[in-house]
């Protein structure tokens, strides 16, 4: 097969333990799946599961033990961090139930859903697509995938954040709203999953401003950390 000009390489992850690498298809996120973290955006109660999705190439891998970069994003003044546990999906499938949900995880994986909270709070306002907060390059760090195997109990690991070396987000995946199997049902009801997926699952309370010179370390318990520095544009 020919093309008008060279495809980008597909984007991908390492995986603990293994030589081959995980090809990123797409990625999918959950909004407000925390009650605090619902709560502090003024929210309450256990509204039904929504979604957003970012590009795939908008990942910024970074490897076992690695600090990554991630250069601050253009017309914004306030991007806001949020930590994730994030699932891989190995097999895909629709109208997957919550029981049989682990059946279709490959593994899992720490993240970071980045956020122009400005430009996204202005489209919100205006009942427009925020995307241009969400959606943008580099918005997607992610650490390498752990198989689902060697992972341990990750509905009950701790989940945190801490920038230049002081906590912000410290929780517990337990507290998710809509848990994975949950998360995995409702999202499979609307698009047919398939290998290579990413679900960032959520963002537990504390998600504020970050600048340029900051350093980010965030871990899900079992899963190892992930580090990223914040980089002048």
């Amino acid at each position: 097969m020919s093309y008008v000009f060279q495809p980008a390489p597909a984007a991908s992850v390492p995986v603990i333990g293994r030589a081959e690498r995980f090809p990123v298809r797409r990625i999918y996120c959950v909004g407000r799946n925390y009650v605090e973290h619902a709560q502090e955006m003024g929210f309450t109660g256990r509204e039904p599961p929504f979604f957003f999705l970012k590009p795939s190439d908008a990942v910024v891998v970074v490897g076992e033990g690695e600090t990554g970069a991630m250069a601050y994003p253009p017309l914004t003044s306030n991007l806001h961090h949020e930590i994730e546990l994030v699932v891989a999906i190995g097999t895909g499938g629709k109208n997957i139930q919550a029981a049989d949900a682990q059946k279709h995880i490959f593994g899992y994986a720490v993240g970071l859903d980045m956020t122009r909270r400005d430009l996204q709070g202005e489209m919100k306002k205006q009942g427009r697509p925020w995307c241009i907060g969400k959606a943008f390059d580099e918005s997607a760090p992610i650490g390498p995938i752990t198989p689902a195997a060697q992972a341990g109990d990750v509905t009950n690991a701790e989940i945190w954040l801490q920038v230049n070396g002081k906590d912000r987000q410290r929780s517990n995946v337990s507290k998710l709203i809509w848990n994975i199997g949950e998360t995995i049902e409702h999202l499979s009801a609307a698009w047919e999953l398939q290998p290579g997926d990413l679900i960032y699952s959520g963002t537990p309370e504390g998600v504020a401003a970050v600048v340029a010179g900051d350093t980010l370390v965030g871990g899900v318990g079992g899963l190892g950390t992930l580090t990223v520095k914040i980089q002048a544009a």
